[in-house]
């Protein structure tokens, strides 16, 4: 093997077969998730959210990409079907569909992340990669996997655990990798109220990404080990890290920005809140998040749509967005938004005000509405006059509102359904 790093990171992105993990439910997101996948949330104006995990392993190198799904797949299986098709089987590259299929002999669902790929080990020794990389589907980053490969396979690892760091203060919400000086994992926590430290970063905790790179015969080992047991929840997290932290060679990789040393940027946009502060940090002048990056682009399906509309040009009548993401296909008409994110085939109404909101493809506002930090879902039409996020105790009455004010819409809070041919034909075709 050559250990040049840029031809050994090549070398190891071709041998590795990409694991994502897509089958959550997504319970936190509330509504979002009641038709769809959380890993099929729209994200970003254009995106899903899992195109930032398929996309890092493309642009990685890594072109043998399994996707794991289970709960309310459809618009998730159809999204990869469009949008992640352009793999050449010829020369090895794919991204298979996994879906829970009761593989072994209890006939079950994934009953872990564990399991999801105990179920198909029989798939991955057909693919006989000598790294396996698994993945959440249902987080928002931009990383280059090989790096963390090279450090994997130059350390003599057994298992990897990619790692973010984090404020003490911050930790106790996620797994906590306890480190030594070498990055060896000494100790997982699952949430603990009193993180550990890093050694040299008073302050600072290793909190666990959900990325985890193994070598084969460790992974297929230590998967048949734990399916025959009955105390364990089959659960990467749970059960196969922390008891195989003292057997094995356990390695931690904090996730850094190349340019500054930095932790890099990562969100887990698992609830209402988070979901809705990661599509607003996208308004920024300079996001941390950088979409117009061509050296890494985010690749996704993009429904054919005209270019974006502003019509008036009259004083009180301007259709204007500042600090905005407007997608194709939308049209403002003499209506205004401020650091706001809208989704394709998006319309609205003559002097309307959308501001601090995430407004979904095919969202019809009215005119002479006004919309603050508000989440509109898919499909939904605001009727005229309406104004929502002014008044938190009125919009409970109708609307799921979180904790920090943000408003949740969806079809049936509005006494709405998609029940007409048409609109069902265009539920179909884009959810």
């Amino acid at each position: 093997m050559d250990f040049s790093r840029p031809n050994l990171a090549r070398e190891l992105s071709r041998n590795t077969l990409a694991l994502v993990l897509a089958g959550g439910e997504g319970s936190r997101l509330k509504n979002l998730t009641h038709r769809r996948a959380k890993p099929a949330v729209p994200f970003g104006g254009k995106y899903r959210i899992i195109d930032f995990a398929l996309s890092n392993c493309v642009n990685s190198g890594i072109r043998r990409i399994g996707v794991l799904t289970q709960y309310k797949s459809d618009s998730l299986i159809r999204h990869m079907q469009r949008a992640w098709n352009f793999m050449r089987a010829e020369i090895g590259e794919f991204v298979e569909i996994l879906p829970a299929q009761q593989r072994t002999e209890k006939k079950e669902w994934y009953q872990g992340t564990a399991d999801a790929l105990y179920q198909n080990l029989d798939i991955l020794h057909r693919h006989d990669p000598e790294y396996v990389i698994v993945l959440g589907g249902d987080h928002i980053y931009k990383m280059d996997y090989s790096d963390m490969l090279v450090k994997h396979v130059l350390s003599g690892a057994d298992f990897t655990v990619g790692c973010i760091e984090v404020p003490v203060e911050e930790a106790t919400g996620f797994g906590v990798m306890s480190v030594d000086t070498d990055m060896r994992i000494t100790k997982f926590t699952e949430k603990p109220k009193q993180p550990e430290h890093m050694p040299g970063k008073p302050g600072v905790a290793l909190a666990s990404m959900g990325i985890y790179v193994f070598s084969r015969e460790f992974l297929f080992r230590t998967l048949s080990e734990d399916a025959l047991s009955d105390d364990s929840s089959h659960d990467f997290g749970k059960d196969i890290i922390p008891n195989h932290i003292h057997t094995a060679k356990a390695q931690a990789y904090a996730f850094r920005n190349e340019r500054t040393g930095e932790p890099a940027y990562w969100r887990d946009v698992g609830t209402v809140y988070s979901y809705w502060k990661a599509n607003m940090e996208l308004c920024a002048v300079e996001p941390e998040l950088n979409l117009y990056d061509r050296l890494w682009p985010i690749w996704t399906y993009q429904p054919q749509y005209p270019p974006a509309k502003f019509v008036f040009d009259e004083d009180g009548r301007r259709g204007e967005a500042i600090d905005s993401l407007v997608s194709a296909g939308c049209i403002l008409s003499g209506a205004r938004m401020k650091r706001s994110v809208t989704f394709f085939a998006v319309t609205i109404g003559n002097n309307s005000l959308v501001k601090d909101s995430i407004i979904l493809p095919k969202v019809s506002i009215g005119s002479n509405c006004r919309l603050t930090k508000v989440i509109v879902d898919k499909g939904c039409v605001i009727p005229d006059g309406t104004v929502i996020g002014e008044n938190l105790e009125e919009d409970k009455k109708r609307f799921y509102v979180t904790d920090e004010g943000i408003v949740l819409v969806t079809l049936e809070m509005l006494g709405q359904s998609l029940s007409s041919r048409d609109k069902e034909h265009i539920w179909r075709m884009d959810t």
